[in-house]
């Protein structure tokens, strides 16, 4: 009669996972919202809102694959220093890291 091996289930949790969200706290990021695109440095996250330091209104990216890539944008219009500004999570598409300096002159 033959006998079954047991396996070793995986034990893997999430805990072991480190976390790779760009959601947090002093990440710089690239934001779409279903209307507008934006990006800043996270300064506080709420369970409504990620509220952003150092930000701009993106009014066009140009090419997106290029923007992230080399952090080339077509039309940026920055909001004064010192502003903060609150995006509501519920309009959030997506959040990206920004890995380029976040744009600061009006362009």
């Amino acid at each position: 009669m033959a006998t079954k091996k047991k396996t070793a289930k995986s034990t893997k949790t999430n805990a072991a996972v480190p976390n790779l969200s760009p959601v947090q706290v002093g990440n710089s990021v690239y934001i779409r919202t279903v209307t507008y695109h934006y990006t800043g440095r996270i300064v506080q996250l709420t369970d409504a809102e990620i509220v952003l330091s150092d930000a701009a209104w993106i009014a066009d990216s140009g090419r997106f694959a290029q923007a992230m890539a080399q952090g080339t944008l077509s039309e940026v219009e920055p909001y004064p220093d010192g502003v903060r500004v609150s995006i509501s999570r519920g309009a959030d598409v997506d959040v990206s890291l920004w890995l380029h300096a976040l744009p600061r002159t009006q362009k």
